[in-house]
């Protein structure tokens, strides 16, 4: 005799199988589908930072204590004086995204390793610096603590005409997509300094490479 009773849940089990596979191919589509989204969203929210280009017109900065510089295409400023450090970068951002610039960390000479230091070691902006896509902006820092063993070792650089490190700690007009680049200010004839960019670190998701 044969059993339909038996048949008929058999069946009736291996279609609502069927059918939950069906639904979990279907999310997972979904679900990749939603994350190729979102990265392409990112992509287009993603600052970069690099230097600006030697035709590029030059930057007129002013510091907290009403001192003003020019810093012009492709080019840094370094300045020491008994009291105070001076230092900007000329830039451009080469991504999609507004660029928030944060803190910042300075070394002497060109440091091309593979780490950063840790980010609480990174030196706070006294105000939000902000290079929109496309365009052209700058950096700009200071060293006002003669005790601050950083302002002996970037005098000396600025005045024997050294190499200098400065890593840039900067994100989108939200706050994510963090990202660290390491420019190289290189002394170029008496007073000149250029710049270069060496390597960009993505803080909030994988590096591309």
């Amino acid at each position: 005799m044969i059993d339909w009773v038996t048949i008929s849940s058999l069946a009736t089990a291996a279609g609502t199988l069927a059918l939950a596979v069906a639904t979990f191919m279907s999310v997972q589509s979904a679900n990749r589908t939603a994350r190729a989204s979102e990265k392409v969203l990112l992509a287009g929210l993603l600052p970069v930072l690099a230097p600006s280009r030697i035709q590029d017109p030059a930057e007129k900065i002013r510091f907290v204590d009403d001192r003003w510089v020019e810093v012009p295409g492709g080019r840094a400023l370094c300045e020491a004086t008994e009291d105070v450090i001076y230092l900007a970068i000329s830039l451009q951002n080469v991504g999609q995204g507004l660029a928030v610039l944060d803190r910042w960390d300075i070394s002497q000479g060109h440091s091309a390793g593979d780490g950063y230091r840790d980010l609480s070691l990174f030196r706070r902006l006294k105000r939000d610096i902000y290079v929109p896509a496309g365009s052209l902006g700058f950096w700009q820092g200071a060293l006002r603590d003669t005790n601050d063993p950083a302002f002996a070792e970037a005098r000396s650089a600025i005045l024997e005409r050294h190499p200098l490190t400065i890593d840039l700690l900067y994100g989108d007009h939200e706050g994510g997509q963090r990202t660290i680049s390491r420019f190289f200010l290189s002394p170029h004839g008496e007073k000149e300094w250029m710049t270069s960019v060496s390597r960009h670190w993505r803080l909030d998701r994988p590096n591309p490479r």
